[in-house]
């Protein structure tokens, strides 16, 4: 998740001044929201002595016996009790309007194409494709001869799915010969897969399920033998074994495995098919071990040991290794080396890192090598011959998103890419490199009538306290008037490095079409302006990411977009906890709020070495055990700590028992200190998944009703027109 940095000390007062000592105002029985009502009194979470002690500081945590002792089982009476009270007040405020979210539902629905499918894609002789039959809610995955000849289904999704109420397909890898397939399957949310394997020629399923994998698998060159990831007990993928065919899976052979605790391995593979690549990393820091396709015996080589913040990833082509690193510049540079010499005494320099051209991946194919980077915050293809020679892909629209899309064979004169814009549908385009002609394979289909020239999308610069210039994309429909007459719908993530892109989105046009402007506030903590953009949101730098959240929303509110209190922010997990600061921080601004499995419990879980990604995020957050200033500036911002005694907007909240990234209890602690603590009575929702995780429904048609939810509570709570 990203982060910020400020120097902010702490005195005791302030610190028990978090811990809602206040006494708030006696609650009403009956809440109100615009037009959301309740006519029962909301639960309210008992309040339990619990307390903890660092760098000679006390936090009280009154909802801490939240957090089951026995997780990741979660079988505590009280546990459940609370949770499910709070789902049975979710459906009590939310039934009358049943027929709202369910013309909603339908409306989203209504803009899915049927019989929905991909562009084949090649791999060695066979042309792949997945396709939704009907409206169905999963894939059917079919091959067939890429010379010609039948299709056939290899993987029926909807037939696996029957009977689950989650379920996700991890994985899935035919090996080359076309005679294997290896897939994963999670049922709960949990993500943790069980790894399957089918004989294509008989559909017999192949040596026992092996159980806790992590999803990734690539096969031996030959066929034969299976590479997969192993989750330890604390959900971190740790070991890479080798699964023969027609061995018993006890017998796997250990590849790889890695004892660091805030490290986890990953599977790749060079589209050259060459080789193998382990990769270990953190966040920010990893290193990358090789070994050929064609002997999985041979034992792994490292290109170049690991150093702290330094992050690199390989390709591979001409028996050379390709290496993107931010070793000598944070943008990246690219450099190369034998594959027989692979470490940093043999690198050679092939691209110089820029502080315009902010390099964000590099793939090598047979004759060519495409960089992806961003420039002034666009996304750009740039294509470059093995001479030196390159040219940039040229696009129809000035901003944009794209990005590579199934490209399995190596020797290709042509590059396949996916691009969408905030009112331009995903497009694949299929590019061809000799002729720099962009052809149009697929444009997703919009039933309904979609037209884009009845809307507009804008890039506009908020000015943040600290003088930054922090981007912001708006789209809106052409008639929408800026004269803070509408309303307004922000959102933003602003962590990890990861870019929140101007992306289409069907579900979006609900909103447009009812009157609502549209914005991605770009914080901080993304790499939308590269690493620089990242960087200036880690560690104690972190309350950038918050304060450009709330600066940027502003900002469009003197632009004429929007207005305090008719204004709806949504984010989730890391960017539920930019939510959570925007509430307490500027609690006036929102009209509603809406945080998805938000992680909301900053101190707390990074103090937290039990939990399965806590030692896996202090790099990213700061670890407060060890260090006071870390501490106090985790707690200057951690949303469940910085609750205060004074009036909040409509609040909707959701979480899953099984989620392993933000466990059940943040949202569930964070709903109950706020009804303590608040002086206003706004409806407050919590709604916890009972059988799914971190990502909510699956689904393509379920998840909407997820959607439908969020958009009705937002309607009725800012009192807007549901047609």
């Amino acid at each position: 998740m990203g982060s910020s940095r400020l120097a902010i000390a702490f005195a005791i007062t302030i610190m028990t001044a978090c811990t809602d000592s206040q006494t708030p105002s006696p609650a009403e029985p009956a809440a109100r929201s615009g037009r959301l009502t309740a006519t029962t009194t909301a639960p309210v979470a008992e309040r339990r002595d619990y307390s903890i002690s660092y760098h000679g500081l006390t936090l009280d945590d009154p909802y801490h016996w939240l957090r089951d002792p026995d997780y990741p089982k979660l079988d505590d009476e009280d546990v459940l009790a609370y949770l499910n009270s709070e789902n049975a007040y979710f459906d009590h405020v939310m039934k009358p309007h049943e027929t709202l979210v369910e013309s909603l539902f339908e409306e989203l629905k209504s803009r899915q194409a049927p019989d929905l499918e991909s562009v084949p894609w090649r791999e060695s002789d066979y042309l792949y494709q997945w396709r939704y039959p009907g409206f169905s809610e999963y894939q059917i995955w079919t091959r067939r001869p890429a010379e010609g000849g039948d299709e056939e289904i290899i993987l029926n999704e909807p037939e696996l799915a029957e009977g689950h109420e989650y379920f996700n397909l991890g994985g899935l890898d035919v090996s080359r010969d076309g005679r294997y397939m290896a897939w994963s399957v999670d049922t709960d949310g949990s993500e943790r897969y069980e790894l399957r394997i089918t004989d294509l020629e008989t559909g017999a399923q192949v040596d026992e399920p092996i159980q806790d994998a992590a999803g990734d698998t690539l096969w031996s060159a030959d066929g034969r033998t299976l590479l997969y990831t192993v989750l330890g007990d604390t959900w971190r993928p740790y070991q890479v074994r080798a699964h023969t065919l027609g061995s018993p899976v006890s017998e796997d052979r250990v590849l790889f495995q890695e004892d660091d605790i805030a490290m986890w391995v990953t599977l790749g593979e060079t589209r050259s098919g060459d080789f193998f690549l382990i990769d270990v990393g953190g966040h920010r820091t990893t290193e990358t071990w090789f070994l050929p396709t064609g002997d999985v015996s041979a034992e792994p080589v490292l290109i170049a040991e690991r150093v702290p913040d330094v992050f690199y990833e390989v390709t591979h082509a001409r028996d050379r290794f390709y290496i993107r690193i931010n070793d000598l510049h944070r943008n990246f540079r690219v450099v190369t080396t034998p594959a027989g010499t692979p470490g940093r005494d043999h690198w050679q320099e092939l691209i110089a890192g820029s502080d315009e051209d902010y390099i964000r991946g590099i793939d090598a194919f047979a004759d060519f090598l495409v960089i992806q980077q961003r420039t002034r915050g666009i996304d750009q293809v740039r294509i470059r011959d093995y001479d030196g020679g390159a040219h940039d892909v040229e696009f129809p629209e000035t901003a944009y998103t794209v990005g590579l899309g199934y490209n399995e064979i190596f020797d290709t004169d042509f590059v396949r890419l996916n691009y969408e814009s905030m009112v331009t549908p995903e497009t694949v385009f299929d590019y061809f490199v000799d002729t720099r002609e962009l052809v149009t394979r697929k444009i997703q289909p919009v039933p309904g009538g979609y037209d884009a020239a009845g809307y507009e999308t804008v890039r506009l610069m908020a000015p943040a306290r600290d003088g930054e210039q922090v981007p912001v994309t708006v789209v809106y429909r052409k008639d929408y008037p800026r004269d803070n007459s509408r309303p307004l719908y922000v959102t933003g993530y602003g962590t990890y490095g990861l870019a929140y892109d101007p992306e289409f989105s069907t579900s979006r046009l609900s909103l447009l079409d009812r009157g609502f402007a549209f914005a991605i506030a770009h914080i901080r903590g993304g790499d939308e302006l590269g690493q620089r953009w990242y960087l200036d949101s880690r560690g104690d730098k972190r309350p950038n990411t918050f304060n450009d959240f709330v600066d940027a929303t502003r900002f469009l509110v003197e632009q004429g977009y929007g207005a305090p209190g008719r204004i709806a922010a949504s984010g989730g997990s890391a960017g539920g906890t930019v939510m959570g600061a925007a509430l307490n921080q500027a609690p006036e601004l929102w009209g509603a709020m809406v945080a998805h499995v938000p992680f909301v419990d900053v101190v707390h879980t990074m103090l937290d070495a039990e939990q399965p990604l806590t030692p896996l995020e202090w790099p990213e957050w700061g670890d407060p055990a060890n260090s006071k200033a870390v501490f106090e500036t985790q707690l200057s911002y951690s949303p469940y700590d910085q609750i205060k005694a004074v009036d909040y907007p409509p609040i909707l909240m959701t979480g899953g028992v099984n989620d392993p990234r933000v466990a059940y209890w943040e949202p569930a602690k964070f709903a109950a200190r706020l009804r303590h603590t608040r002086t206003d009575n706004n409806v407050l929702l919590l709604k916890t998944n009972m059988g799914s995780g971190h990502f909510g429904k699956t689904g393509r048609l379920a998840a909407y009703q997820d959607v439908a939810e969020e958009y009705a509570f937002i309607l009725l709570a800012m009192d807007t027109p549901d047609g």
